[in-house]
């Protein structure tokens, strides 16, 4: 029982860990200028905006963003298929 009490508060601290670092990574960003389009984005993977000759494309950034998260899912489930994090949950199991 004390095991998965033990467990549960591991989970919990690695969890804060993670957003804290996920805010961090919100915080650093950079934007890049070719020809007439800028692009800033965060080191969190997220396009903060996207214009073209001066007019700002929404559309655009949504469209990326949305890109992004499903390619992170994707991601996180090939490597959880294949092993990589499946085993540091079994051991939080």
């Amino acid at each position: 029982m004390f095991d998965k009490l033990n467990q549960g508060r591991q989970l919990l601290k690695m969890r804060s860990e993670a957003q804290k670092l996920q805010k961090q990574l919100a915080e650093v960003t950079e934007t890049v200028e070719i020809g007439n389009a800028k692009v800033k984005v965060s080191a969190d993977q997220k396009v903060i905006y996207a214009e073209l000759s001066g007019e700002r494309l929404p559309d655009v950034e949504k469209a990326v963003n949305e890109a992004f998260k499903k390619v992170q899912k994707k991601a996180a489930m090939k490597m959880m298929q294949e092993g990589d994090l499946s085993s540091i949950f079994n051991k939080l199991s």
